[in-house]
């Protein structure tokens, strides 16, 4: 009889084995999520300053025990000794076009750096900025290698390759190679306090807590990073699988199934752009073009990729590129050949599609810090504080109606055709309420109206004449500063246009 039970018991654990689902090669997930009723509204906006809230208690999501890999398996990686000194070699090889910083340190102390690459590394400019973050899980080591040999080719062939050139002349590049540095020693998933840091950010449907220091001091270091840097776009290099990842990456239910973000359009495009130029990704059989919404996939709560978009401002992807999670150092080279055109097509992306421009108001002649929002899409970007520059990423093929505005001036609308290239949009903001600004503008304005002779009606002729050419003069030369000092900093081959 004991026998009896114990084959039955046998039979019906295996039972349920086999019909378990399998984990996911998205570096696996933790089904575990903090109870509470989920979020029905959620805001796109970035504060003035860059803040964003953090709801919610502690908590950590702990991932499914994996094999640790081998230590000959680790042998032809580098160390984290290593890949800190060919950061600091590479600063000094390229110091015309780099420089080397620090985020942050990991639990354990070690300093997550970040490698710069622009033709003037450390200014603020009127650019776009992308960062590449790698090996944020420990044992999936692939993308501290492939960024490093990125950034050394871009040194290589910055003053002979085109796009190299265009990418270091146009967009501020930030590489950070290893995020887990602690895990990637002893060749673990988890930080050293055993926290999934792609499981350690705030959510937009189960709010996690509001105290930034009970946060890992990795992910910490990754907040306060893009309060202080204005992203336009990113990407995280993950193992396991061979496909681009976008957002959403969770849903309100907590069930399987498609969850499009407000740029669901635009973040297939970009996800197609890595696809297609590598060698492999856009043939996948499991993956239709080689992309995938992430909760369509499995998902996740607590990610950086939902976090970037919906706190910074940052058009994030999460690119799975290497099916083995730790392969073998000589397969390195092929897997670098497969992604580099990839990621550099990612990168320049920021500059050769979207609607880029400053914003300005008319009454003084000077950079406004204002808004871009494009119909049809709930989703804000903010224009540069200082500069007064914005970057809209956009999937191309279609007219967009876009609008600036800024507290005191009037909203400008402007409807773009954007095609394969890039366009430039300039708005010029018209104080609200303003005289001065109502003059200016019906004289600098070419849409026709018959001011003229309305004005010569009331007022002495020789006057009139006078102001209104001294005025139209004064336009017509702050028009010019505006397009000249623009027009230095654009592609000849982009469309540019002031409104």
């Amino acid at each position: 009889m004991n026998k009896l039970r114990f084959v039955h018991i046998l039979l019906f654990t295996t039972a349920i084995c086999f019909f378990l689902p399998p984990i996911a090669a998205r570096g696996g997930h933790s089904d575990y999520i903090r109870p509470g009723p989920p979020q029905k509204t959620y805001s796109f906006y970035l504060s003035g300053d860059g803040s964003s809230s953090f709801q919610g208690t502690a908590r950590n999501l702990f991932a499914q025990v994996e094999p640790r890999p081998s230590a000959e398996l680790a042998r032809g990686y580098m160390t984290n000794d290593d890949l800190e000194k060919a950061m600091k070699d590479f600063t000094k090889r390229c110091s015309k076009i780099s420089r080397l910083y620090s985020i942050g340190k990991s639990v354990n102390g070690f300093p997550l750096w970040v490698i710069e690459i622009s033709d003037r590394p450390g200014e603020i400019e009127a650019e776009p900025a992308f960062k590449y973050i790698g090996n944020v899980h420990g044992d999936e080591p692939v993308g501290r290698e492939l960024l490093i040999r990125l950034a050394n080719w871009i040194c290589d062939n910055y003053k002979k390759d085109p796009l190299a050139q265009m990418i270091v002349e146009n967009v501020h590049l930030h590489i950070l190679p290893s995020l887990n540095p602690d895990a990637f020693t002893v060749r673990t998933r988890n930080n050293a306090n055993n926290v999934d840091l792609n499981r350690d950010f705030p959510d937009q449907f189960f709010p996690l807590n509001e105290d930034l220091g009970l946060r890992q001091p990795e992910t910490r270091a990754i907040m306060t990073w893009l309060m202080d840097t204005r992203f336009t776009a990113s990407a995280t290099l993950h193992g396991g699988a061979l496909v681009a990842n976008f957002p959403w990456d969770g849903t309100e239910d907590k069930r399987k199934y498609y969850y499009a973000c407000p740029d669901d359009e635009t973040f297939r495009f970009l996800a197609r752009i890595y696809s297609k130029s590598h060698r492999n990704m856009s043939l996948s059989k499991e993956f239709e073009e080689g992309i995938t919404n992430g909760a369509s996939w499995y998902p996740i709560y607590g990610g950086m990729q939902d976090w970037n978009y919906i706190h910074g401002g940052c058009f994030e992807l999460t690119l799975e590129i290497s099916d083995n999670k730790w392969p073998k150092a000589a397969e390195l080279p092929t897997i670098w050949d497969y992604n580099r055109k990839s990621m550099l097509n990612l990168v320049a992306s920021l500059v050769k599609t979207g609607v880029h421009g400053r914003i300005f108001s008319l009454d003084q002649g000077k950079p406004l810090p204002g808004l871009v929002v494009v119909k049809g899409i709930n989703y804000t970007v903010k224009a540069h504080q200082a500069y007064a520059d914005y970057h809209r990423l956009l999937a191309p093929g279609r007219k967009y109606e876009v609008t600036a505005s800024s507290p005191g001036y009037k909203p400008k609308t402007t409807t773009v055709w954007l095609g394969d290239d890039a366009v430039n949009v300039d708005f010029i903001l018209i104080p609200e309420a303003s005289s001065q600004g109502n003059l200016l503008r019906s004289i600098c304005d070419c849409s026709g109206q018959p001011f003229l002779p309305q004005f010569f009606t009331v007022t002495n002729n020789g006057i009139t004449f006078t102001l209104i050419v001294v005025v139209a003069f004064l336009c017509f030369l702050l028009q010019r500063r505006v397009r000249f000092n623009l027009l230095k900093q654009r592609q000849s081959s982009r469309r540019s246009t002031t409104v």
